[in-house]
């Protein structure tokens, strides 16, 4: 049961199936032998089940003889957040964007630290198998402390850009019912701009629609509202608030690609001849900005954990991913939708232009929405298929198997929209054929 959920860089299962409380217990005590601590900042997102397994790991926390801080209903990146400014190791609830019966586990040690399947989760999983925290004997059974960072965090987050140079932009924010609906009030109260609120309301059964808006019709109510508002742009986040995609003034929604072009143009006008990082599934016009603007451009694999280790190791200024996850060094170089929010903001306010227009700029390939496949055998059909990555003079693809579900994700890129449509119709029959 355990080879089902520990994953390569998270913990991720169906609650009362494969991921219970007896498992959130244990684990809950292997955690704490793996890294010797004395206390563990814990956080949850909004989902049904987050209470009974928190409430089970912490338990286990505490009967191995370490101290539970639990710092309430969050956003992922405040959790990240609170391993950094109370430098002690955390760990956040939540399944993402996954559907309802989903939840999950993330991973990390003081100061931010990723911890995936290389840095501790395969141990993690062996001492749970072997019971080795069994073997120590407990002085004194750990507490649970109650805490509240999120003041703290609002001071940390509004330090990422001027205050001063925000307008009086209207931003329509789509909450999906997740974690964003909690703390968007908080960041933005004392600020200009102003709010359009859609699905604010804290529910973890997702009764609007899924909290997953890479998959762009679960933004449809966002567009619609952009356009009748009249907003200067929307927002629409996941679940746990990590990651975060635009729509512009014309209810058109942005590609990620091209909003970390304007992110890393913004930085790289600050901070010249920095390293930036990409994932392998970026669209080109990422690498091509980087070196535009004079900035190294370093690429690593998909995932929050690899990203942060290597930006770590290489001091890079910031990261981003094709599935809008965007990380900053002074955020312990954790990824945060919230900040990306602000820091858009201000690029549209500064700038005095229409988001649609602060784009162009970046519009030289036709890309498509990333595609998700079910097949019999993720693995074996990647295999099959012969790499990852192809490139060709005029498009390229990548397939990869994902990390959270049974399911491989089709990227592409073409020089057309034509070619783009007629690629991917002719890669989704390869892939989907025996």
């Amino acid at each position: 049961m355990l080879s089902q959920i520990f994953k390569a860089y998270d913990i991720r299962g169906i609650y009362s199936q494969n991921l219970t409380e007896d498992i959130a217990y244990k684990i809950g005590r292997a955690f704490v032998y793996f890294l010797k601590c004395k206390e563990v900042v814990v956080g949850t997102d909004m989902r049904v089940s987050s209470p009974k397994l928190s409430n089970a790991f912490m338990k286990g926390v505490a009967e191995q003889g370490a101290n539970a801080v639990f710092i309430g209903e969050v956003c992922t990146d405040a959790v990240y957040f609170g391993s950094g400014f109370l430098k002690k190791p955390a760990v956040m609830f939540t399944a993402s964007h996954n559907p309802p019966q989903y939840n999950g586990i993330k991973f990390c040690k003081s100061d931010a630290i990723p911890i995936n399947e290389d840095t501790g989760l395969q141990k993690i999983k062996s001492i749970i198998e072997k019971k080795q925290y069994e073997k120590i004997r407990i002085k004194k059974i750990g507490e649970i402390i109650r805490k509240d960072i999120l003041k703290d965090y609002v001071k940390h987050v509004g330090k990422f850009i001027d205050i001063k140079k925000l307008k009086k932009l209207k931003i329509a924010v789509d909450a999906g019912n997740g974690m964003a609906g909690k703390i968007i009030p908080l960041v933005y109260k004392n600020l200009s701009i102003k709010i359009v609120p859609l699905y604010f309301k804290l529910d973890g059964t997702f009764p609007n629609h899924p909290a997953d808006p890479s998959k762009y019709e679960n933004l449809a109510e966002l567009q619609r509202v952009v356009k009748e508002k009249n907003c200067d742009f929307g927002i629409g986040f996941d679940g746990d608030a990590d990651r975060i995609f635009f729509v512009d003034e014309n209810g058109q929604v942005i590609n990620s690609s091209l909003i970390s072009s304007l992110i890393i143009k913004s930085i790289l006008s600050k901070n010249p001849r920095q390293k930036i990082i990409h994932n392998l599934v970026c669209g080109h016009i990422v690498p091509e900005t980087i070196k535009k603007y004079n900035g190294t451009p370093i690429i690593e694999r998909v995932g929050h954990s690899f990203i942060k280790e290597t930006m770590r190791r290489t001091k890079a200024l910031f990261a981003c991913e094709h599935s809008a996850h965007y990380y900053y060094k002074e955020n312990y170089r954790a990824d945060s939708g919230i900040i990306t929010s602000l820091i858009v903001a201000e690029i549209v306010s500064k700038e005095n232009k229409p988001l649609s227009i602060l784009v162009d700029e970046f519009r030289k390939y036709n890309t498509i929405e990333e595609t998700s496949i079910e097949v019999k055998d993720k693995n074996a059909k990647l295999k099959e298929i012969d790499g990852i990555t192809v490139e060709f003079d005029n498009w390229w693809f990548n397939v990869r198997p994902s990390n959270t579900e049974p399911l491989l994700r089709l990227n592409l890129e073409a020089n057309s929209k034509e070619l783009m449509i007629k690629k991917r119709e002719e890669l989704v029959e390869i892939i989907k054929s025996d």
